[in-house]
């Protein structure tokens, strides 16, 4: 430890204390000398205002209490770990979302490196030991986040036009940002859609245009919001309407039993095979998340989820049979060709 981390944790000694600290206490918890221990306690008295008083009767040290408040270390204080957990949060801030944040947060990573380097030099930059892996995230326009995001925490109107994939149409809206969810690597608005006149999701990366209303937005409770978006499977909004039951072989059970698939399913082992019931509303999401189970997993129920994945593997299916009609024409026409 250095002299800042050492005033650091003589403070949380202190402060956390009911009593008063013996002296070896403080050399065992500060990893210092008995002398080195008398200047951390000078220096905070003289250059902090530290109200540390030495009792002889219990012969150890405590703060002094004065009014209602305790004391606190002057300014913003971390030790090395909450320092290098700072650093973490936004190397995880920039994989998320390159540019989100950063001409805020960037002269404090500058501030926590140079500290950081005062201490130890050796060790490096954390964030090259930090290794995120995005799967199938969509590029977002880096003029448009920051415009969404400022007007979801400034609670303003936006203007938008939005491409949405499903209908291959552009349409303009004007919407009342409630919050932005960051879902499956990608980015998407919640939002009260005022065309529409109801609650609607977003992908961030098909806005085409965005512009900041000089109009409040319309607020709705977090408890609707939750209802509304949070109730069923995946991204898609509603209420669940079905609970698909799904049955997963022994080898791939010890795999999803430890998954959160919704905050609301439920799950038990039938034998050595995992069942796994979760609430759904919008069936497509949740297909292809069975469909990556490829054999490893059977739909029980409802019917109807169970006939739609059955539809989807035998069209898969039948374009690998396509491909192996067609290796087959390939090959009788080279050996046409060599006769």
């Amino acid at each position: 430890m250095d002299l800042f981390d050492r005033i650091y944790c003589l403070h949380r000694v202190l402060n956390h204390s009911r009593y008063s600290v013996p002296h070896a206490v403080l050399q065992e918890r500060l990893e210092c000398s008995r002398a080195t221990v008398n200047r951390v306690i000078r220096y905070m008295r003289d250059c902090l205002g530290a109200p540390i008083e030495y009792d002889r009767c219990a012969e150890g040290y405590h703060y002094v209490s004065a009014g209602e408040h305790p004391y606190e270390l002057p300014g913003l204080w971390f030790n090395a770990s909450e320092l290098y957990a700072l650093l973490t949060v936004h190397r995880l801030l920039s994989e998320i979302q390159p540019g989100l944040l950063d001409s805020h947060l960037m002269p404090l990573r500058e501030r926590i490196e140079r500290m950081l380097r005062s201490r130890d030099a050796s060790q490096g930059d954390i964030t090259s030991r930090i290794r995120i892996l995005s799967m199938a995230s969509r590029r977002v326009d880096p003029e448009h986040f920051p415009v969404v995001a400022d007007a979801v925490l400034r609670r303003k109107r936006l203007n938008i036009i939005y491409h949405g994939r499903a209908d291959n149409k552009t349409t303009e809206r004007v919407v009342s940002p409630q919050r932005l969810a960051h879902y499956r690597d990608n980015w998407y608005l919640d939002a009260w859609d005022h065309t529409k006149q109801a609650l609607r999701s977003f992908s961030v990366d098909r806005l085409r245009h965005v512009q900041v209303l000089d109009k409040l937005a319309k607020e709705i409770s977090e408890s609707k919001l939750n209802e509304h978006f949070a109730s069923a499977f995946g991204i898609f909004a509603g209420k669940p309407k079905h609970t698909a039951v799904l049955r997963f072989t022994p080898e791939r059970s010890r795999w999803v039993a430890d998954e959160t698939w919704h905050p609301e399913q439920k799950g038990r082992f039938d034998g050595e095979h995992y069942v796994l019931e979760v609430p759904y509303a919008d069936h497509r999401e949740l297909v292809m998340d069975i469909m990556r189970h490829g054999p490893e997993v059977e739909v029980i129920a409802p019917e109807a989820l169970r006939a739609e994945v059955k539809d989807h593997l035998e069209r898969a299916r039948l374009s690998y049979k396509n491909d192996a009609a067609r290796e087959i024409i390939h090959t009788r026409a080279g050996r046409g060709k060599k006769k």
